[in-house]
């Protein structure tokens, strides 16, 4: 049984220009491997630790995965766990909600994944 809700990390900057276009076609690793990374709530936090440590502007986007259809594909990656991929963009109105990721001296603080 895969998550219902995938997350993903966003610069500030790139998603308000999604907003603007009305579809997110990714940041650059996205479009090197041909796929949107995306995680499940379990996962979330060690992406974070691992490719935006110090980054500060993020935003978390919680995304259903029903709105992604058959584009999301979970696919084994880090340690073997299988992680999210959307292959296609991802249309910004499909984002259940937007809030920010701020960091602290001890890493993001992320909201709570259960609302």
């Amino acid at each position: 049984m895969h998550a219902s809700t995938v997350y993903k990390i966003v610069d500030k900057d790139a998603w308000r220009t999604a907003t603007a276009e009305g579809v997110y076609h990714g940041a650059p690793v996205d479009l090197a491997d041909g796929f949107i990374h995306f995680s499940a709530a379990h996962q979330v936090e060690e992406t974070a630790s691992k490719h935006f440590r110090d980054q500060d502007g993020l935003l978390l986007v919680a995304v259903p995965t029903e709105a992604l259809g058959e584009a999301l594909k979970w696919e084994p990656s880090r340690g073997g766990d299988l992680f999210p991929h959307l292959y296609g963009d991802l249309p910004v109105d499909a984002a259940a909600w937007v809030r920010p990721l701020p960091l602290t001296p001890t890493g993001h603080r992320f909201p709570d994944l259960a609302s």
